[in-house]
């Protein structure tokens, strides 16, 4: 066990103070925020700290999302794993199938004794991080989902009503084009193009985006995201790409930048954004829902989760996953749950913290600040919308992003690239399946 002691040590001697403080158990918690969030995290644990006496929990940040994985696995072999590891949704299976190297949720929490009810959590988020019998792997903390962002003030330097139904994408192909006429150079800009684009887009119409309910029900899975809606949906992206009516930035969330400059009327991005948006937007914004082609599948359905869970690993002691337990069960309380949704735009992760934040008005007050939580919740998930489980998808989304790049300076049409991008996505998914 690794303790911090805060008694001083008798000048020249080894002999402990009898006024020292006990020790405290210290709790080491690695994740990958920065900036703004960072602080917001940091402020969390300060809270945790400041709260009680038994427990430290040392927060740090390790990289971005797959750096911080990364560091993870790297430490864990070495046996100098973290007791918390904040892990991106698409690591999920990558830590389901680390046999040996993570303890669930639901049994480090119910061995402590700690505030813990799997039914608190909205079902369309703790479904992500669930397994086929009920046990909650790792605990969901910083979930987004998809939505679409309006420069209020771009669409009128335009001539464009903001206000205008925007909650198909053939009334947002319509716009594009009324934008660019408008004298618009940025008329669309998104950010995670495969996360929003080809999952959420699948889960939103209802259309599989791999086999075997998309990885959940075994690791013997094929991708199957070059079906007609998606090679449409694509297809339509393509063609705002050449026409310069969508302005592609980079696979992370480069196009963050331009929107929050003013420079770019519409962008799809994580609820998430809010935090960024609010703080350096120096122009009227909305929150929309994430568009939808109508008359496609069964939409809209429901979008799917982003963002990461924390996992707690294995190799320590119990006093240790005490300490883990209660730091998780402070995350999850309803105060520190709204805050955290307010602050950031991230779901709240238990239904007593949505209704709380309606309930202080927080909704009327931010409008469009519900829309995530309202189109996580509208329907309940199919196979097709509970989320995505398969295996290397890491590197799976940058094969998709590389495709994906293809079409947007169109060096190949979108059914050639999305087939490229399945057919070489499964050859990492058989390797998987072989190792697990």
């Amino acid at each position: 066990m690794r303790n911090l002691t805060t008694g001083a040590l008798i000048a020249g001697s080894t002999m402990l103070s009898p006024f020292a403080a006990y020790a405290q158990t210290e709790v080491q918690f690695w994740h990958a925020f920065t900036g703004r969030l960072g602080e917001l995290v940091a402020a969390q644990v300060e809270q945790f700290n400041a709260g009680q006496d038994d427990f430290i929990v040392v927060g740090s940040h390790k990289g971005n999302y797959s750096e911080t994985l990364n560091a993870g696995i790297a430490a864990f072999r070495a046996g100098e794993q973290p007791q918390i590891l904040m892990v991106f949704e698409v690591g999920t299976a990558t830590m389901m199938s680390a046999e040996g190297a993570v303890r669930s949720v639901t049994e480090v929490m119910e061995a402590s004794g700690a505030d813990f009810d799997p039914d608190a959590y909205i079902s369309s988020v703790n479904g992500y991080y669930t397994n086929t019998d009920g046990e909650m792997l790792s605990l969901p903390f910083n979930a987004s989902t998809p939505v679409l962002w309006v420069n209020r003030n771009a669409f009128e330097a335009a001539g464009v009503d903001p206000d205008t139904d925007l909650s198909t994408w053939q009334n947002v192909g319509e716009v594009l084009g009324q934008l660019q006429d408008g004298g618009s150079t940025c008329p669309l800009t998104t950010a995670w193009q495969s996360w929003i684009h080809l999952e959420n887009f699948s889960a939103y119409h209802d259309v599989p985006f791999a086999t075997q309910d998309n990885g959940f029900a075994g690791v013997d899975t094929e991708l199957a995201f070059n079906g007609p809606a998606q090679v449409a949906h694509i297809s339509a992206m393509g063609e705002w790409a050449q026409d310069g009516k969508f302005f592609y930035a980079g696979r992370r969330n480069e196009g963050g930048a331009n929107f929050r400059a003013g420079e770019c009327a519409l962008f799809t991005e994580s609820s998430a954004g809010y935090a960024g948006i609010k703080a350096e937007a120096a122009f009227d914004f909305d929150v929309r829902p994430l568009p939808y082609w109508d008359g496609v599948g069964n939409s809209p359905q429901n979008t799917i989760i982003g963002g990461a869970s924390l996992w707690v690993m294995e190799g320590h002691e119990a006093a240790e996953y005490e300490g883990a337990a209660q730091f998780l069960a402070f995350l999850s309380s309803s105060d520190v749950q709204s805050k955290w949704h307010q602050d950031t735009g991230y779901l709240p992760i238990t239904t007593a913290a949505a209704d709380a934040t309606r309930a202080a008005g927080f909704y009327d007050e931010n409008l469009g600040t519900e829309v995530a939580v309202i189109q996580m919740t509208m329907n309940e998930p199919t196979a097709n919308s509970k989320g995505l489980r398969l295996g290397s998808f890491d590197q799976i989304r940058g094969i998709i992003d590389e495709e994906l790049e293809a079409v947007w300076v169109g060096d190949k049409d979108a059914q050639t690239a999305l087939d490229s991008a399945v057919e070489r996505g499964n050859v990492l998914l058989r390797r998987f399946e072989q190792a697990n």
